[in-house]
């Protein structure tokens, strides 16, 4: 047998029995209130009422005329009997002035003495009181009945309290009507209100909702991940720490509309689109970044979900896998190659040529070392020879050719830890293939590839990386789109064009660089990225490893 634990009462519940105990409490204190105080009026009117009736029947000269007679009740007795049911009150007693009742509603009480306070009345006087006679309690008028100037009798005319309460009771129901229509009212009305609540919280209570925000908050900042909420006109709701950082916007931007954000264009009419994002790569001020939005609607629509991925060093890493790839192409290619000459080689001894063979095995040889030999000696950097030994290989598989300028020159060392090889493999690596991908196809197809460091304006040193191509070139117009991301001349391919030069211009300005494009000397294009090295005696770089050279001559421009 399970024990069921009853659920805690969801929020909107907790409100709808406040609100109703409340609507309650107001409407029976009102009744309450009312039925006191209508009580008081109701008697305040009864003791108006039956002192108007005693004082009118004082007055009257019909009840002094009476009184001289020797059998005053059989004058008086009808005439009070008229007076109740004319003027509503429950009795009317004339009297004599000590008191012995002429009149009353029950006959037999005729000739008994008055039962109540004439004191006041007997010295001329009219007053009304409280007080329970032969009928119960009452509210009632005693006024002298004056002839000539002497009393010759009393009157007193009254109201049951009986009757006075009978009338608050007739004015509470109709109260208590109107009060249990307003608490009706009031809890339907809350009851629309609350189911309205309901599901807004979904049935949560007080604690739940809590508990949500707690963990929503502790969410927020703990994913890494960028999030980004938007609201209906694309202003900033909610953004968390790792958007911020992933955006490079301040901390203040709740509120803010997105076209204001500072954003790259295309980031911005990502974030600005009515249909949904799915894994878009977009480029912002240092990161490249993977884009997901989401419509938020409910009926109408809310607003947008923005996340957002850093991918930045998976791009680099995809970036040296193509690399890799195009080095494992070229050995292949390589490969192939090595295997045709060596059956030449084989085919010349089979032919009793020996001499032919060991000849032309060495000048294969001589050929393969001189290209290492000349790139080594320009870039003994390990990382940006290796590059530039695997691009001159897909070039050459190609048909295109690629110079190192013998005016470059990159010792080992050289380079600080503040500028990764990674960025210089991005850099250097994407500048190489698009002038590759520019020069194919033209006369004469070469790329001309410099590296040299030199001294800055401001009294540092810079590293200087320049390629240039015999391509189309570039126009002058388009100068700054080029680095714009899915900016290409070239049909689009497998995965898109135009990330390349967007990640070099990305990757300078990580570090402070400029990047320029500008016609090259006979044709082509010319990029080229300046980076800042420091101080000359910072990093592990020596005035001695810094040529300070110009490019004149291999190709170089």
């Amino acid at each position: 047998m399970h024990l069921r634990v009853p659920r805690p009462r969801s929020l909107a519940g907790q409100l709808f029995a406040m609100q109703a105990v409340l609507i309650a409490v107001v409407v029976v204190g009102y009744a309450l209130f009312s039925y006191i105080s209508d009580r008081g009026q109701a008697e305040e009117a009864a003791g108006r009422q039956a002192r108007a009736v005693s004082l009118a029947i004082a007055d009257s000269p019909s009840v002094a005329e009476a009184i001289r007679t020797p059998d005053p009740t059989a004058r008086l007795q009808p005439y009070a009997v008229r007076v109740m049911r004319d003027t509503d009150v429950d009795f009317v007693t004339i009297m004599d002035p000590e008191g012995i009742r002429w009149t009353h509603p029950d006959p037999r009480q005729i000739g008994h003495p008055f039962q109540g306070h004439i004191e006041r009345a007997q010295r001329g006087q009219t007053f009304t009181e409280t007080y329970t006679g032969t009928l119960g309690p009452s509210v009632r008028a005693v006024t002298p009945i004056t002839d000539d100037g002497r009393i010759v009798g009393l009157v007193s005319a009254g109201i049951k309290v009986e009757e006075i309460s009978k009338r608050a009771q007739e004015q509470l129901t109709a109260l208590s009507g109107v009060a249990a229509g307003a608490l009706l009212l009031g809890a339907v009305g809350t009851y629309v209100i609350n189911a309205r609540l309901r599901r807004h919280t979904h049935g949560m209570n007080a604690d739940e909702l809590s508990r949500m925000h707690d963990y929503h908050q502790a969410a927020l900042h703990a994913v890494r991940e960028g999030l980004l909420m938007l609201d209906g006109q694309y202003r900033v709701a909610l953004i968390n720490d790792g958007g911020r950082e992933l955006l490079g916007v301040r901390s203040d931007v709740v509120g803010a509309s997105v076209a204001d954000l500072g954003l790259p264009s295309q980031l911005t009419g990502a974030l600005l689109a009515s249909e949904p994002r799915v894994d878009e790569v977009h480029l912002a001020a240092e990161r490249v970044l993977v884009v997901n939005t989401s419509p938020v609607s409910g009926g109408e629509r809310r607003g947008t979900v923005v996340t957002l991925r850093d991918v930045t060093e998976l791009q680099s890493l995809t970036g040296e896998l193509n690399s890799e790839r195009g080095f494992t192409q070229a050995l292949r290619s390589q490969a192939h190659e090595a295997a045709n000459r060596l059956h030449t080689v084989v085919s010349l001894i089979e032919l009793g040529r020996a001499e032919e063979a060991v000849e032309f095995a060495t000048a294969e040889l001589e050929l393969a070392q001189a290209l290492t030999d000349q790139v080594v000696a320009a870039v003994s950097e390990p990382v940006l020879a290796a590059l530039l030994l695997g691009k001159t290989a897909q070039a050459n598989e190609r048909g295109v050719e690629l110079v190192v300028s013998q005016d470059s020159r990159l010792d080992d060392g050289l380079l600080p830890p503040s500028l990764p090889a990674r960025d210089l493999v991005t850099i250097l690596g994407n500048l190489v293939d698009n002038a590759v991908d520019a020069a194919q196809g033209a006369v004469p197809s070469r790329v001309t590839v410099a590296a040299y460091t030199e001294e800055a304006g401001s009294g540092g040193s810079e590293l200087v990386l320049r390629v240039c191509d015999t391509g189309a070139g570039v126009d002058p117009a388009h100068a700054d789109l080029v680095f714009q991301r899915g900016y290409s001349t070239k049909p689009a391919g497998e995965g898109g064009r135009g990330l390349g030069l967007a990640l070099v211009r990305q990757a300078v300005r990580r570090h402070d660089g400029t990047l320029t494009v500008t016609e090259a000397e006979g044709g082509g294009a010319r990029f080229e990225a300046r980076l800042p090295l420091g101080d000359a005696g910072d990093g592990g770089s020596a005035p001695a490893a810094m040529t300070g050279s110009r490019p004149g001559t291999g190709g170089a421009v």
